[in-house]
């Protein structure tokens, strides 16, 4: 069983500012109280084909992963993969952005989440959890987004 998540959120911010602070997942740990480390692990600027790798806690359980760029068009949309191997991974996330109006955003996240091996038994449980926390966790990207 796989499945999506996302959240909405308009940003009191310029869509090129907040497209710039989501384009660097080393923010991740700014709103995502889950990730305990993000690292760029190839060089030069955000793109197509950059990797992050983070180390995440969930349930109680903290895990390796990472993530590679798939689509990366500024300042309107990011994509990414997960490449590595867990019980549960998003083969698929990113952010949508939408100027407003002068000086603000809207956002869309989302994820989707897929379940391997016993990972299928625990990927509704994600699935749940997660729909349950998308509007917060898109504000909590506001509320990051604004403070920086």
């Amino acid at each position: 069983m796989a499945g999506r998540f996302e959240g909405t959120v308009v940003i009191d911010r310029p869509v090129d500012e907040v497209f710039a602070f989501l384009a660097d997942g080393e923010n991740d740990r700014k709103f995502s109280p889950r990730v305990q480390e993000m690292t760029r692990v190839t060089d030069g600027p955000t793109g197509v084909g950059t990797v992050y790798r983070s180390k995440v806690k969930d349930a109680g359980m903290t895990t390796s992963r990472e993530f590679r760029i798939s689509e990366f068009e500024p300042p309107r949309r990011i994509r990414w993969t997960e490449v590595s191997k867990n019980l549960v991974t998003a083969p698929e996330g990113g952010y949508d952005l939408e100027a407003v109006d002068t000086g603000r955003t809207r956002l869309t996240v989302f994820n989707t989440l897929e379940g391997h091996g016993l990972g299928k038994l625990l990927v509704g449980l994600a699935l749940s959890a997660a729909r349950k926390d998308a509007d917060d966790f898109a504000r909590r990207i506001k509320a990051a987004v604004e403070a920086s």
